[in-house]
């Protein structure tokens, strides 16, 4: 299928594309579900946002749609971590089963091996420590496929590792889910404000940290250069993480691609506007609505954010 095709076959991808400036529409909310899990858990500094079990998830998605979300960003966090395999039947469930209850929304799958490793590095380590590129995207494309069997609606690589896009397009390809858009986190640095999703997402690394394959945040040329590797390798869409430390590249990767571009409001920066409300500096929604402005006037395409589910409310 043709790209252009492809991000215009749904109203939901026709929104995110469109060049309409950011609204309410655009808005894509992330959610958690964690296997076995008997009841939902509150995430430190985030208020508002849980790890769902599969019941609360789908009371807190019939909620979403009716305060105006159509389109989901779900991370998934299996019971078994490891190195070699997929807890596919767990996958199976969760994806189908919400997509067969709640079959007018968009949903994504964010694509990783974070919250499925021991280490909970984002790739294959080798014996010595090392992320071996080859062996992860290999990896990482048949959790893709997996993701497409089960009723995903788009993927969402966001472990950094070189020609990953390249390899889940030629997958989904050949296994007849052309009509899958990929939403590449194309510019993704490594961030000290990812904090409380590594808690939520159980990805906190057991050794090191992500310096390897996630971007340098000093490193301006490489974090442009990244987003056009992946609209070269065939992304459908490209965004930007941290959404507010990255602000200053939208223009510049704009102007060198011709993709959609999108950001996402992490999970310490939702934090950040939290302990300031809790603690009296600013008013929470205001400050929400602040950042989003903010967002608007860079000119990104659509919004990841945990505030989504209150967007129609706040942000015309």
């Amino acid at each position: 299928m043709n790209h252009l095709r492809r991000i215009k076959k749904s109203h939901h991808l026709r929104e995110l594309s469109s060049s309409s400036s950011l609204n309410a529409k655009k808005f894509i909310q992330p959610l958690f579900i964690v296997e076995d899990l008997k009841e939902r858990e509150a995430i430190d500094g985030m208020s508002g946002v849980y790890r769902e079990s599969e019941s609360s998830l789908y009371k807190q998605i019939e909620s979403d749609m009716n305060s105006g979300v159509d389109q989901f960003l779900l991370f998934t966090v299996p019971k078994k971590k490891s190195d070699t395999e997929f807890s596919s039947s767990f996958y199976n469930k969760a994806i189908s089963g919400i997509k067969k209850n709640f079959p007018d929304i968009f949903l994504w799958l964010d694509t990783c091996l974070c919250s499925v490793t021991t280490h909970g590095h984002c790739g294959h380590l080798d014996s010595d420590g090392t992320i071996h590129n080859e062996k992860s995207v290999k990896r990482l494309s048949n959790l893709a496929l997996l993701f497409a069997e089960s009723g995903a609606d788009g993927i969402a690589p966001s472990d950094m590792m070189d020609g990953r896009v390249a390899s889940h397009r030629n997958i989904l390809d050949s296994n007849g889910f052309n009509q899958i858009p990929i939403m590449s986190y194309s510019t993704k640095f490594k961030s000290n404000f990812y904090g409380p999703f590594r808690d939520a997402a159980e990805s906190t690394p057991s050794f090191g940290d992500r310096s390897t394959y996630q971007l340098d945040v000093r490193d301006r040329e490489s974090a442009i250069a990244a987003s056009v590797r992946d609209e070269k390798e065939g992304a459908d869409f490209l965004m930007l993480k941290p959404g507010m430390t990255s602000i200053d590249l939208i223009l510049p990767i704009r102007e060198k691609t011709n993709l959609p571009l999108g950001a996402y409001q992490v999970s310490g920066e939702y934090a950040s506007v939290e302990l300031l409300a809790k603690n009296g500096f600013l008013k929470r929604e205001e400050g929400l609505v602040e950042t989003w402005n903010v967002f608007r006037r860079a000119g990104v395409s659509f919004l990841i954010s945990y505030a989504a589910r209150e967007a129609k409310r706040l942000f015309i």
